[in-house]
Order: structure tokens, then sequence, then C-alpha cells
């Protein structure tokens, strides 16, 4: 008798991704057709669709992971729908990227096309419509300006028109530390809200609240502008109860990434060998305070590989960075503002965008005040709202007095700024836009008074990321006047004249025509 065996093919066995994998080993399936289980912490693919593959890749190199982050909790469930979000983003942008270039090559191609062309009326015509095109440097800061001061100059007619305005007033720094004053205005142009640069005004020496209500003054006197149309937001770091804290914190970060290259390599190495769950920590910005709430988090995070490198360093400085990372009460106190920044983050996020008004801004900060009463009752009991905080502490006999305080002036805090927002309107900018004047002219007046009010600087703070850009590393020779007409254009709603400014343009180089 004999007996005929079949080799087992894996291509034809019906082997599929399991969801329950995303959770369980952090595993997703990525949209291409040919693709394998891939990890969201590391984005290595296993090549076989079997438990087995994928929950030893998850458990070999991800161990802390599930110390962390335990299966079935809220704080895992959230990580995941991060790390997922993460990769969506990256995969938009990567699409984006590629439809440009695509783009790009196809117009190369069709230039290149008419070059080759045996027809010299073609060739001669286009070639010479491009070097009738003026591209060069000193042309293109010509035209910057004339559009610039063309949006400004309609700007300025609609602000005169204007019954009432509001400015928010943010400062920061640029490329070659110079200060640069933003002021965004928010005006109803009798049609909508308007949202716009007003002006990027440099500050030499010092940036005093006196200096920059001069600097103001000045400016709308010489555009003759009004200011007492205008109510004016001016925002600042934030500095809280636990700056000790958070500096000395700063101070280790800065200490592993800025003492030189090599030990900053080193630290990252040792994170790579230790499979830790990040790459690297996160600086921070003085400027921006909200980023010392991720910085904390991600040092948190990375607690042990931190306390680990430092016993290995040789360098003195690192005793003391090892005493405090050692410190329970201190790391304690770090778990907590982590936390807590975790939550000023995520209402800073609602806050964020154009065309959010004070209204829409009070809602989200009276829901904010209920979740504080929430907060200061929670942290002498479960900690649910403070998850880094509850692994790091055993008892609520471990809770400061400098936490329970900084809640409670975070509430005094919410308080004030929502019973002087405290403004009653019977709906959106459009709803009062659309209102006819003549049959309700006090009410649609007080309406446009409240919804012309800035909510937040966020205009002002997302602006700097423009002008960043725009003052790179490589064009760190830019004027502040030409900076200030490149953000104008960069940053405004209204279209250009060019029509009218192109006649114009020629009037004023041929005069006797």
């Amino acid at each position: 008798m004999s007996f005929l065996t079949l080799k087992r093919k894996i291509e034809n066995e019906t082997r599929r991704f399991n969801p329950a994998w995303t959770d369980k080993y952090l595993f997703i399936l990525p949209p291409n057709a040919s693709a394998k289980p891939m990890c969201l912490l590391c984005n290595e693919c296993v090549a076989m669709f079997k438990d087995y593959n994928v929950r030893r890749h998850h458990f070999e190199k991800r161990r802390t992971f599930q110390t962390n982050f335990p299966e079935g909790s809220q704080e895992r469930a959230a990580k995941v729908q991060s790390l997922i979000a993460s990769y969506n983003r990256s995969c938009t942008t990567m699409v984006r990227s590629c439809t440009a270039q695509e783009r790009a090559t196809a117009a190369s191609l069709r230039v290149s096309w008419i070059l080759v062309m045996n027809d010299e009326k073609i060739k001669t015509s286009v070639t010479s419509a491009i070097k009738n095109v003026p591209l060069s440097d000193t042309s293109n800061i010509r035209r910057i300006e004339i559009l610039a001061t063309n949006m400004f100059e309609t700007l300025l007619e609609e602000l005169k028109k204007a019954d009432v305005m509001s400015i928010a007033v943010y400062e920061s720094t640029d490329k070659t530390d110079t200060a640069q004053l933003c002021i965004y205005v928010r005006v109803f142009d009798g049609k909508c809200f308007r949202e716009e640069l007003l002006g990027l005004l440099p500050l030499e020496g010092h940036t005093t609240g006196k200096i920059v209500f001069g600097k103001i003054s000045a400016f709308f006197k010489d555009n003759g502008l009004d200011m007492e149309l205008n109510v004016w937001q001016h925002v600042g770091p934030l500095f809280g109860e636990l700056k000790t804290t958070i500096d000395s914190v700063m101070a280790t970060i800065n200490f592993i990434h800025s003492t030189s290259s090599l030990h900053h390599r080193l630290f990252r190495k040792l994170l790579s060998n230790m499979s830790a769950e990040h790459r690297d920590l996160l600086l921070h910005n003085d400027v921006r305070w909200l980023s010392k709430g991720k910085a904390l988090e991600r040092c948190c995070d990375l607690n042990e590989e931190i306390a680990t490198f430092l016993r290995s360093t040789k360098l003195k400085k690192a005793e003391t960075h090892l005493n405090r990372i050692l410190d329970n009460n201190f790391m304690a106190d770090v778990c907590f503002l982590s936390d807590i920044f975790k939550h000023l983050n995520d209402l800073n996020e609602g806050l964020q965008g154009r065309d959010k008004t004070v209204t829409d801004h009070l809602e989200q900060m009276r829901a904010f005040q209920v979740k504080l009463d929430f907060f200061a009752t929670d942290l002498s009991t479960g900690r649910m709202h403070f998850p880094t905080l509850r692994k790091h502490i055993s008892s609520p006999a471990q809770i400061t007095v400098v936490m329970t305080d900084f809640i409670e002036r975070l509430k005094e805090n919410f308080s004030s700024i929502t019973k002087a927002q405290e403004l009653h309107t019977n709906g959106p900018a459009k709803f009062w836009s659309d209102i006819n004047v003549h049959q309700f002219p006090n009410v649609k007046k007080l309406a446009i008074i409240v919804l012309s009010m800035f909510g937040s600087t966020y205009t002002c703070e997302s602006s700097f990321s423009h002008m960043n850009s725009t003052k790179s590393s490589s064009r760190c020779s830019l004027t502040d006047n030409t900076l200030h007409q490149c953000l104008r254009i960069a940053l405004t709603s209204y279209e250009p004249k060019v029509t009218a400014l192109e006649k114009k343009n020629y009037k004023k180089n041929n005069p006797k025509v």
C-alpha cells in the first residue's frame, strides 16, 4: 500500500489578517494590495499571517509596552489610536508629495517635448515668452512689495470703515534671534468676519509691555487707525507653581541632548538596545509652553532608560540629574505635571483654528471647569485621570499639597477667565452677519462687537510657523521689511487686483503713454 503525501503550499491557505492583532500586538494591515502585517511602533512587517509571528515580534521587541500599557486598559486603547492616526498622517503626506512630484514631472516632460520639436516658430515663441518673465531676485522683491502694499491698502480701507475691531498680539523670535511682534486683526467687513495679519513689527532690545504698547500705538497712528475701536489680547509664556520641577526635567533633557553629539548618539543607541518605546527625548520650547507637556510625557515613558544611561556616563554632572530621577517625590511631581499638561494640551487643541469666536471658546472653557472639579476629587481617590501618576505612586498619602494647590489655582484661573468672557449671543457669526441691520440695529451692533473679539491667539502663533519657513536658515539675510511683506502675502485672504496693478505699474514706467 502506498500513500501520496502532498506538500503544503502556504500561498494556497486562506490566512487573513485578524483585526484583534491591532490591540493585542500593535499590528495593522497597510492599504496596499501586497501588504503584510506591519508593527505600528517600528514599521517592520512579518512574512506570515500567523498569530505566532506577530505575537513573537511584539513580545520580543516591545517588552516594556505591555508593562506601560496593560492589555484592555484605557491608556492602551488611546495609545493604539494615536499610533494609527500618526501612521495615517504619514501616508497622507506621502501621497500628497507623490502627487505634486508627478505634476512637476508631467510639466517637465511637456516642456522637453516642445523644446525638441522641429517647429522652430513654436520653440522660439515658448523660449522668448519664458525669457520675458522677470524672475531675478530684485524683480521678485519689487513684485512682492507691490502685492503686499496692495493687500495692506485693501485691509486698511476695510478697517477704517469698521465700527469695531479686535487685535491679538504675540511675540516670538525668528531664525536670527530678532524679536518679531505679530499683530492680527479681526473685523466684520459688512459680509463676514475676517482675520488678517495687520503687521509684523521687529523689536530691537527689550520687549517689555511698555515697549510693545508703544510700538502698537505708533503703528496705528502712522496708518490712520483708531486705537479706541479695538480690544486687544496679548498672551505670553505660562509659569506655574511647579516651575522648579519643570526646569529640572528640562535641564536633564538638555544635558542628554546638548552635552555633545557623541553623548546624544550613545543615549539613542541605548534606547535601541533596550527596545524602548521611543527613539529619543523631545526638546521643549519656552515660547510654546504647551510643548513642555509632550517633553514631560516622553521623559516619564523613558524614565528607566534615562536612569540607566545616567548611571553609565562618566560625566560629573550626570550624578545630579540621576539623583533627581531616582527621587520618588520628585518623579511624582513630574508624573503629575505630565498628566495635567496632557489635559491642558487637549483643551488647547480644541481651542485652535480660525474663525472660532469667543462664545465657541467659552463653551469649551466651561466644560473644562467641570473637568477640573472631577480632577480635584479623582486626585485623592482612584486617579483615573492621572494614569502616569497612578503608575508611580501606590497610595493617596503620596499626593502632595503642591499638586492639590495647583488644581485649585487652575480652577480659580479658569473661573476668572470665563467670568470675564460671560457674553450671550443667539447664534454663530453667519447668523448675525445676515440679520438686517435696519430691523435690529442695536442687537446686531452688540453681536458684531462680541463676535469681533479674538477667542485666542491661535492665528498669531500659527503665523510664526510661516515666518520660520520663510526666513529659514538658507534665507536668513531677508530684511524685516521683506519678511513682513512675504508673510502678508502668505497669510492674507484677499485676492490681489493684478490687472489694476499691472496698468498702474505700466503707467508709472511709461509716463508719456
